[in-house]
């Protein structure tokens, strides 16, 4: 907790610079933003900062290492006024990204072992939207809602334009189908697709899901000393 000796007006704008590894014109504009108090200034017109522009300093840096520069500087500036609530609400929507990330990667780690998600059976022949429906249970308008998001991307014949799938469709149909039975809601869904396409099977997107696992820890990590350092600024507030 600052200490009220601390609270003298004696730190300048190189010194916090320092302290937070940037530039002095970045701590000036940071004022002007609101993302730090208003500065003491001086005679000369020179501006001076106490230990808790400092904190204030450190408490946005870590904000913006957990959550990105515009909800750190919209959290800051909230605090700074004295507002509580939309603050919090931003720290509240950053944590429930990093759930909702949570979700789908988990939710794709859950069915590794499916054989829907290997390397697609091949088809004698592409299949038209009908035999596709017919196939996996589901109706053609299902295929074309889930087309408009992502889930699907279908080819086209280049003379009549209708669509037609291919062995990766099916595949991909019916892990969407798999999810969707499982309550995963379809934005989720396709994000796990996509995962699908971009890595291939269940092999490689094993070594996928451990690397997304670990930046997804890495990012909650830097969401709890976020919260904390926020914490720690809310109490030098209420001190002062």
């Amino acid at each position: 907790m600052a200490k009220r000796e601390n609270l003298k007006p004696s730190l300048r704008p190189v010194d916090l610079a320092r302290e937070a590894g940037v530039s002095t014109q970045a701590v000036r504009n940071y004022e002007d933003e609101g993302i730090l108090p208003s500065s003491i200034r001086l005679v000369s017109g020179h501006r001076r900062y106490t230990i808790i522009h400092l904190e204030a300093l450190k408490t946005f840096m870590a904000l913006t290492s957990a959550t990105g520069r515009p909800r750190a500087a919209v959290i800051m500036c909230g605090i700074n006024t004295g507002e509580m609530d939309n603050p919090l609400a931003e720290l509240d929507v950053a944590h429930a990204q990093l759930l909702a990330d949570r979700d789908a990667v988990e939710s794709l780690a859950s069915h590794l072992d499916e054989s829907v998600i290997g390397r697609p059976a091949p088809l004698s022949s592409p299949l038209s939207p009908v035999e596709l429906s017919r196939r996996i249970g589901l109706t053609t308008m299902t295929l074309r809602a889930w087309e408009k998001i992502g889930i699907l991307i279908p080819q086209r014949n280049s003379d009549t334009g209708h669509r037609h799938y291919l062995a990766a469709d099916v595949r991909d149909a019916e892990l969407a189908h798999l999810l969707r039975r499982g309550g995963h809601g379809l934005a989720g869904i396709a994000r796990t697709i996509s995962a699908v396409r971009d890595h291939g099977g269940a092999v490689e997107l094993a070594d996928t899901v451990n690397g997304w696992r670990q930046q997804l820890n890495t990012r909650a990590r830097a969401l709890l000393a976020a919260s904390a350092a926020l914490d720690h600024y809310v109490r030098v507030l209420d001190f002062v």
